[in-house]
């Protein structure tokens, strides 16, 4: 199939082809006129880890707040330097520009694959595209890691990069497990992160000559825990809130944190993973830099213990493996997958 960026770049596109609409010509317009800015919760990174207990607790409740209301927040004073995640934009720019030949090196078939380069979200299943093109590489911790060889360089930023994100979201996450009243360390135990999966995705939406008929992602929550996304400057994500789309406009070298499914699951229900989605525009390239972080690939994640002696289970239990090929295996719909937990 051919890569968005090929097609956007086509000479003689003024267009998308039948095959790339995904939406009703008044759907996505009815949605928007929606729209509107609200004060999206900001957590401060280094108020999160200060040594003041005051501070460091009114921080945490400020955390549960976001994630009970929003299940999403934007991450400032984080630590991670400035210039190491314009390089890693940077380094995922270079990739897409490499080749077709070149980037179909890293094609993968299975959805666990270790590398996987492809268009759309799952070409093999859908009956229209999404206009994105992607990389994702799954990456344990303590495990030898491989990102492609191409461009230069890049995958030792990639590299560095995870491992600096991964310091951000094992301390955003002890905070998520004080502000349960669980044990500081509990998820980090309980979901065995010392094995934890990340999973890089970069993501390039390029230039589209009829933004109103599709879409760069649609409407989802993601598995895992959190997801850390930065991106190019170009806007194009937008979160559902109370029924709404709202268009984020990020801090200046902030991360966007949004909670994932395995997180609803272990709070019982109590923090929900956020509905997000992928618009696209006519004139600009977006690329944006997804990092989810979650349990080892043969825990099984299920409502936390102590959040279920006053009141049932709401979910089942199930293997974070089964749920992520389940998941990525079939079409993008909200929270289906999830859906089917429920008790």
């Amino acid at each position: 199939m051919i890569s968005t960026k090929s097609l956007s770049e086509s000479s003689n596109l003024t267009s998308i082809p039948p095959t790339h609409i995904t939406i009703p010509n008044n759907d996505q317009l009815a949605v928007l006129e929606h729209s509107q800015q609200l004060q999206i919760p900001i957590i401060d990174f280094s108020l999160l880890t200060s040594s003041d207990p005051d501070q460091r607790s009114k921080t945490i409740a400020e955390l549960g707040k976001a994630c009970q209301d929003w299940g999403f927040f934007m991450v400032i004073n984080h630590g991670v330097r400035e210039n190491l995640m314009s390089e890693v934009i940077e380094g995922c720019r270079g990739f897409f520009d490499l080749s077709e030949e070149e980037k179909v090196e890293f094609k993968g078939e299975h959805v666990l694959d270790p590398i996987r380069y492809g268009t759309s979200f799952n070409a093999l299943v859908e009956k229209a595209f999404y206009w994105r093109d992607y990389l994702k590489v799954l990456v344990q911790f303590h495990h030898s890691h491989h990102f492609p060889h191409k461009p230069s360089g890049f995958s030792e930023i990639a590299l560095e990069y995870l491992k600096k994100t991964r310091e951000v979201a094992v301390m955003i996450l002890e905070g998520i497990s004080k502000s349960l009243e669980l044990e500081e360390n509990y998820i980090y135990k309980t979901l065995n992160l010392d094995s934890g999966l990340q999973v890089f995705v970069a993501n390039l939406y390029p230039p589209c000559p009829q933004p109103e008929l599709t879409m760069g992602m649609p409407p989802h929550s993601d598995h895992g825990l959190l997801t850390l996304l930065i991106q190019n400057g170009i806007g194009g994500l937008q979160i559902q809130h109370k029924g709404n789309w709202l268009n984020v406009n990020p801090i200046p070298n902030s991360f966007l944190v949004n909670t994932g499914d395995h997180l609803e699951i272990l709070s019982n229900g109590k923090y929900k993973s956020v509905v997000h989605r992928a618009i696209v525009n006519n004139n600009e390239t977006r690329i944006s830099v997804g990092i989810a972080n979650g349990p080892a690939l043969e825990a099984v994640v299920s409502p936390a213990s102590k959040l279920v002696e006053s009141q049932s289970p709401a979910f089942v239990g199930m293997k974070y493996k089964d749920y992520m090929q389940l998941q990525q295996s079939n079409n993008l719909c909200v929270k289906s997958i999830m859906d089917s937990l429920r008790i």
